[in-house]
This record gives C-alpha cells, structure tokens and sequence, in this order.
C-alpha cells in the first residue's frame, strides 16, 4: 500500500487530487500489484519560499531494487511536474517503510 503526502506553499496553485492521481497511476505502471495510493495535500499558509514537497513510501519488495526505485524516481518527477504550471522549489522523496511498518485497513 503506497502512500503519498504533498506538503506545499499557499502561493502554489495546485490541483492535488489530480497530482495524487497520477502519482498513483504512475506506481501502478511500474508495479501493477502497488495497489491504491493513499495519500493527502497538506498546504502550509506559513511557509519561507514556494515549494513543493512529494513524500512518498512504499513497502520494500525483492523487485523494488535500486534500478526500479530509479527508474520510479524519474517518471514520478516528470509526471508531478507535468501538474505544476508556476515556477517552485521542487523536492520529492521516495523511501520503503522499515521491518516496524504497520499498513492494513481497518474495520470497525
């Protein structure tokens, strides 16, 4: 279960729910078992430049090696840029969750 948060500047006009979307349509097409992308858009009012921050995490997997991370890295960029339409600092993390990890779902 990938996870994606965006944290950005209140300057930044952004649609994050499309940018949410093809992040996760963009892990489904390195890795179609990825499943559904969680994520949320955090829009920071006080904040010291424009910027945007992509974090995101997936559980480690023998396929996701480093030449998959990279190759997930770069089209990742390109897709999340290809949303942007104002100049901004740009950041984007892509990391695995460690052996403490918890992901399920929860049903009361």
């Amino acid at each position: 279960m990938p996870h994606a948060d965006l944290k950005y500047s209140a300057d930044l006009q952004i649609d994050a729910g499309l940018i949410l979307l093809r992040i996760e349509e963009c892990i489904n097409t390195h890795d179609a078992g990825a499943g559904a992308c969680k994520g949320g858009a955090y829009r920071a009012e006080v904040f010291h430049h424009t910027h945007l921050l992509v974090e995101i995490s997936l559980l480690p997997k023998p396929h996701r090696n480093a030449e998959f991370t990279i190759a997930l890295r770069d089209d990742l960029e390109q897709v999340i840029k290809s949303c942007l339409n104002q100049p901004c600092a740009f950041s984007l993390a892509l990391s695995y969750s460690d052996a403490f990890y918890i992901t399920n779902r929860f049903e009361p």
